[in-house]
């Protein structure tokens, strides 16, 4: 095993190579970004000390007033950034500065367009703010020592971004991390302190520890000057401020300073709650989804804090999973400092509060969707799938969510999905109550779908799903505003209810005169469908499919058999068309033979307009080609 004595020369994680390259180039328009992202991290580590401290007192001992100090050296070209937090030992330095943690590098990578703009906003959804130091720096040193250890067991790891890193041990008087950045000649601009007063203000005043610049002061009798420090930043913590004196500008640098993310935030909702439970929230939306969003298992939740104690970094309990996307701060006066996450989540003062920060997110939702539509489209463009998990996961606020939900139509199908349920209501027609939904693989193959062709017919809106998770979100979605939803793919969705007397009676006639087609044809596909029947609202389609009332669908089938699991045999019903020509040739046949083929063919039609695979596609195109040939003579 490698010794604490020795001094070693690694190589970079190969993706970390890849990014420091992007980042020496200039990835990032704005420079001064990088001291944001060095005290960011700094203030993180003195959040996990005094956290640490709550069981461990002894930690504080040496230097109980945490802080962070900036200070810089022009003669030599050089910056650096001091914390006396938590620190580092030599495995925790080779696995934080070597890697990426929970990397998905790979993934920030491919996502990379060459836009400088674009790609620079991504940095903050794969959290590798570290790095930034490189875009300003061309030799990076950082000299860290853990709280706890002993002076001689002080780490320095230096770096100038080109592939590898050297990492040795150094004696270190005071724990915490201190990074010296070595200027590039281009960058020399940031070793000035009027320079760095001004970044700090404009990017990190809302932090709440304090951020300290040196003050030369001139010492009497001629005496070498002393040198003294000063706080810069209004050293309280954001969210304990008072609203009127938060700044959007303030709000929008403390999202980006605990999410690590580029770009304001799309909104967000700053309360004080009082009386029984006392505690504090500040939750934000973002503009973009992260690249991992829909990784249930990737870190998610809220910076957690008891009395401005630092707790953990992702309390997950205080939201459900849907609203996994929220970001912030919540601060409670009641839960006591050595809570673990086994007692949190058996906690009924934490089951309070999640079901009011969920109701706060949902409200918030609302205020977006009614007063700004245009931003709560680009909210569904990045959240909406992850959204539609809500129904199923919280059936206590399921009302709410459905308000929230956004589709195609039939009314509006131009892929946009800007439907809300609220204005499908107000457009239904005098005497329909029940909303009408198709699901299926894509919005193109939803639109010439033949389910639709009697609604269209009848001027009834159809609402079009063609995500995903469409069919299981309406598994559990079963009504809006007193409305029950019907699946027009599904057995029993006719529209006989709205129909005349007159069109009631044609059609138990078309039913009556078709008997004999139906019973011949229903013996003839016996091994494929459970049932034939005359449709009541086919117009133009020879025929279509129908899903059994108790069936799974075509999406839920491919969500099983994804998972490794089998889907339960069924068999769909088979709708004709009484007055299409092709039903009615079908009905001349006297030949068994070429009954059957005919009828093989029109079933195999039906499941491909369905937008359905069919379990054998070769007997499928024999069949028409033996027609075909049949025809050509």
């Amino acid at each position: 095993m490698m010794s604490q004595a020795e001094k070693q020369t690694l190589g970079f994680q190969t993706e970390v190579k890849q990014l420091l390259h992007l980042m020496v180039h200039s990835l990032y328009s704005n420079r001064e970004i990088f001291l944001r992202e060095l005290i960011s991290n700094a203030s993180d580590a003195c959040d996990k000390l005094r956290f640490e401290a709550v069981q461990q007192s002894d930690l504080l001992s040496e230097d109980a007033e945490l802080r962070v100090r900036v200070s810089f050296d022009a003669q030599a070209g050089t910056v650096t950034i001091d914390d006396n937090g938590i620190g580092m030992n030599r495995e925790e330095v080779i696995a934080n500065l070597g890697t990426i943690a929970r990397s998905g590098t790979g993934e920030f990578l491919k996502q990379l367009t060459g836009d400088q703009k674009q790609d620079a906003s991504l940095i903050g959804q794969f959290g590798v703010g570290f790095y930034s130091a490189f875009i300003v720096a061309d030799e990076v040193e950082v000299e860290t020592r853990r709280a706890g250890e002993a002076h001689d067991q002080g780490v320095r790891w230096t770096s100038r971004g080109e592939g590898e890193f050297t990492i040795e041990p150094v004696e270190k008087a005071t724990r915490g991390t201190r990074i010296t950045l070595h200027l590039k000649e281009d960058a020399k601009e940031f070793a000035d302190g009027f320079r760095l007063r001004h970044i700090i203000r404009t990017y990190s005043d809302h932090i709440g520890l304090p951020i300290e610049l040196p003050v030369e002061q001139q010492a009497e009798d001629d005496q070498e000057p002393t040198e003294a420090w000063e706080v810069v930043n209004k050293a309280s913590a954001l969210w304990t401020r008072p609203k009127s004196d938060i700044s959007q500008e303030d709000y929008e640098e403390f999202y980006k300073h605990i999410s690590h993310d580029f770009e304001a935030p799309l909104t967000w909702a700053h309360n004080k709650v009082e009386g029984k439970q006392e505690y504090t929230s500040l939750l934000y939306v973002p503009k973009r989804a992260p690249f991992d969003l829909y990784n249930r298992d990737a870190p998610k939740g809220l910076k957690l804090y008891v009395q401005r104690v630092f707790i953990l970094d992702n309390a997950e309990q205080f939201l459900p999973l849907y609203l996994r996307f929220v970001k912030g701060v919540i601060d409670s006066a009641d839960l006591p400092l050595n809570i673990s996450r086994e007692i949190l989540q058996q906690s009924p003062l934490t089951d309070s509060i999640k079901s009011a920060l969920t109701k706060r997110v949902l409200d918030m939702l609302e205020k977006l969707a009614k007063n700004k539509p245009e931003e709560y489209a680009s909210f569904w463009a990045e959240f909406g799938e992850v959204l539609k998990e809500g129904p199923s996961e919280d059936p206590s606020n399921r009302e709410k969510i459905a308000g929230l939900l956004r589709f195609d139509s039939t009314h509006d199908d131009g892929g946009k999905k800007a439907v809300a349920l609220k204005d499908y209501v107000e457009r239904m027609k005098e005497g329909q109550d029940k909303i009408y939904y198709l699901v299926g693989d894509s919005l193109s193959q939803l639109k010439s779908s033949p389910h639709l062709e009697g609604f269209r017919k009848k001027g009834l809106e159809v609402l079009l799903l063609s995500d995903r998770i469409d069919e299981w979100l309406m598994s559990h979605l079963h009504e809006f505003d007193g409305k029950s939803f019907v699946d027009v793919a599904r057995e029993g969705a006719d529209l006989t209810e709205l129909d005349s007397e007159e069109e009631k009676k044609a059609q138990e006639e078309a039913a009556e005169e078709k008997k004999a087609l139906v019973e011949r044809l229903s013996k003839a596909l016996e091994s494929r469908v459970s049932e034939v029947r005359v449709s009541t609202h086919l117009t133009e389609s020879p025929a279509v499919l129908m899903i059994g009332q108790g069936d799974l669908g075509p999406q839920m089938r491919k969500i099983l058999e994804a998972a490794g699991q089998q889907a339960p045999d069924s068999k769909p019903v088979l709708d004709i068309n009484p007055s299409h020509p092709l039903i009615a040739r079908l009905e001349a046949e006297a030949d068994d033979s070429r009954f059957g083929e005919l009828a093989g063919i029109v079933c195999d039609q039906a499941a491909l307009a369905a937008g359905q695979a069919l379990e054998e596609p070769g007997e499928f195109v024999r069949r028409l080609n033996r027609l075909l040939l049949e025809m050509s003579q």
